[in-house]
């Protein structure tokens, strides 16, 4: 029983950083996903892989992980480095295009 804890990405829709405040504990799958060519669904008899718990922040999830004897493997987020721009930039001489 091995899980990983992650900080979840924004997605393509948001331009902000709201709802990334949370940490998610999330069990990687034991076994492989099966297709089903009838009906064409994959399914698993891994039930696991469907559970996704959520954390306020990083300490609680290891402290859970520890307390209930899981392996864990912490995945930390990229800090995103923003550049101050001004709307003036784009009217410079020295613009280099």
């Amino acid at each position: 029983m091995v899980a990983r804890i992650f900080q979840p990405t924004k997605s393509a829709m948001q331009s902000g950083e709201a709802n990334r405040k949370l940490w998610i504990l999330e069990f990687e799958p034991e076994k492989q996903k099966k297709s089903n060519t009838f009906m064409g669904w994959s399914c698993s008899g891994d039930m696991r892989s469907q559970v996704k718990l959520k954390f306020r922040n990083k300490e609680e999830a290891i402290r859970f992980a520890e307390r209930n004897g899981i392996l864990y493997g912490l995945h930390e987020p990229k800090i995103r480095q923003q550049q101050p721009k001004s709307y003036a930039d784009n009217f410079r001489f020295t613009k280099v295009n």
